[in-house]
């Protein structure tokens, strides 16, 4: 286990300095002089110029891409352009929000996804499967900003139960969390849906192999069959789906994010974009991938504990 979880961390420390030198390539084309935006369409040359050097948008792009690796790896992010503040302090306020919705949405996916997919396996071609197949396919084509929009209408304004929009920040967790309630079912359900249909078809390759027909000879029930032997091996495609949700989750909110108004990490990287603040964006952004990769990551390692077989493989 120990030898496949270094070679993990070597390929996930290539993997990191491919994307810093991708990011920072990408961010360094946008058009537009993040000086000249900043001091509008009538800035003086000597005056825009003298922004470019206390920026230091002058030095060379080699300099500026060791400069801000070695400071990350500092735990310096930078000053943003826009807010002439620590990016490391802005990301952090951000990132406070995004993570809990993240993982609450998360949670709400399992939770859903799980127990439905069993039922529509475990219950193929009955009117419970049939429901199930249903729910889930509306649940995909429903777009979530409109879900989003349709349940503030319903439980904000005619109901009355939870805010439009806003977040009224951790020093009340009771009201934090109802805040990210409904941002979190909006994003959950279409997630959820996707999930259970992948649990749904693992399970029935599962329950139709060979070795549970033979638990099945010896005396072992449906259930115990189910929760014993064919679960546990349904679930490495499960485990690469929740990977890749938890990903999309905490790096592709920004429309929910921008429809109840929640200060994540989606609205400042969309805010950073629009006002040309470059070093915000590229830290934003290699933040958000250095998620994806270590999500991965535990998802190899998730891989390995569920199926040893795949250890020898390393």
């Amino acid at each position: 286990m120990l030898r496949y979880a270094l070679k993990r961390l070597g390929s996930l420390a290539i993997s990191l300095i491919v994307a810093s030198l991708v990011i920072f390539a990408c961010i360094e084309v946008i058009p537009g002089d993040p000086a000249s935006f900043m001091l509008g369409i009538n800035a003086q040359p000597d005056t825009v110029a003298a922004l470019r050097e206390e920026l230091g948008l002058n030095a060379s792009l080699a300099t500026r891409y060791l400069s801000w690796v070695t400071g990350m790896l500092s735990g310096d992010f930078g000053t943003s352009y826009t807010y002439r503040s620590p990016v490391a302090e802005i990301i952090g306020d951000r990132l406070w929000i995004s993570l809990p919705l993240a993982l609450i949405a998360l949670g709400l996916t399992v939770l859903i996804a799980f127990p439905v997919g069993i039922l529509a396996a475990t219950k193929r071609g009955s009117w419970a499967d049939m429901s199930v197949m249903g729910a889930t396919q509306l649940g995909i084509a429903i777009p979530n900003f409109w879900f989003a929009m349709l349940m503030v209408l319903l439980f904000s304004i005619n109901l009355r139960w939870f805010s439009a929009g806003g977040f009224p920040g951790w020093e009340n967790p009771l009201a934090a969390l109802k805040a990210l309630t409904l941002p979190a079912i909006a994003l959950a359900l279409p997630q959820a849906s996707i999930l259970a249909r992948v649990m749904r078809s693992a399970l029935l390759d599962t329950l139709s192999e060979d070795y549970i027909r033979t638990c099945r000879a010896k005396g072992l029930t449906q259930r115990q069959a189910l929760w014993r032997h064919a679960l546990r091996n349904a679930m490495i495609p499960v485990l690469t789906i929740i990977g890749l949700q938890f990903s999309f989750l905490l790096a592709g909110a920004i429309i929910i994010e921008n429809v109840f108004y929640l200060p994540g990490l989606g609205r400042l990287v969309f805010q950073a974009i629009s006002q040309r603040d470059l070093i915000m964006v590229e830290s934003v952004v290699f933040l958000l991938v250095f998620a994806v990769i270590m999500v991965n990551f535990a998802v190899d390692l998730a891989y390995a504990w569920v199926d040893p077989r795949l250890r020898g493989r390393s």
